[in-house]
């Protein structure tokens, strides 16, 4: 059955469809680890990669960090240090999902973090300096801090007479220093509380 619109000479009703919600623009500032080993050519890999994701969801880089390399708070993936790198941008809602699955898809990142540093941020508004969205000279020394021992980091090996000692635990006497009259004071109150009242 094919059904056909009237032939008449009234115009067809105007759409009721509200006109597309502007997308809000927000401010996201991510950091991202990468494996203590790696070279410039992979961390300049990682950030292309991050950059060209950014740019097909219509966001804009406004400054990338590198930190360089430092201890990790616990062990990642069995490394114990990483090459921290931090990134901000402006952009819509999908754009933290793309910018975060590009970085999970990358061997050399071993964790990242993003939060949301502003509501709505004005892109004209906007001043950016091109020499801070590169991710610029990527050199790191080469490790020399060596890796301590097991026993050594949980204290079972005398650290020598040059090192420092760790403060040495304080015993229960040490804890309660109180002037002496005041510590009279305190016994004689605690004797004349256990003495049964007599009238």
């Amino acid at each position: 059955m094919n059904v056909t619109a009237p032939a008449s000479g009234h115009a067809a009703p105007a759409s009721t469809h509200a006109p597309p919600k502007r997308s809000q623009t927000r401010e996201y500032e991510t950091i991202y680890i990468l494996r203590s080993d790696v070279d410039a050519e992979a961390a300049q890999r990682v950030q292309s990669r991050v950059s060209d994701a950014i740019e097909r969801e219509h966001g804009k880089l406004v400054k990338v960090e590198a930190w360089g390399r430092r201890r990790l708070a616990y062990p990642l993936r069995k490394h114990r240090r990483g090459v921290y790198v931090y990134l901000k941008y402006v952009g819509g809602g999908g754009l933290v999902a793309e910018v975060e699955r590009n970085l999970k898809l990358q061997d050399a990142v071993i964790k990242f973090m993003t939060v949301q540093s502003a509501d709505e941020v004005d892109v004209s508004a906007l001043q950016i300096d091109p020499e801070e969205t590169t991710l610029g000279k990527f050199e790191l020394p080469p490790e020399d801090e060596k890796e301590e021992s097991r026993e050594k980091q949980l204290g079972l090996i005398d650290p020598g007479p040059d090192m420092p000692r760790p403060p040495r635990p304080m015993e229960e006497a040490d804890d309660f220093d109180a002037p002496e009259g005041e510590a009279a004071r305190a016994a004689g109150e605690r004797e004349r509380e256990r003495e049964p009242e007599e009238t």
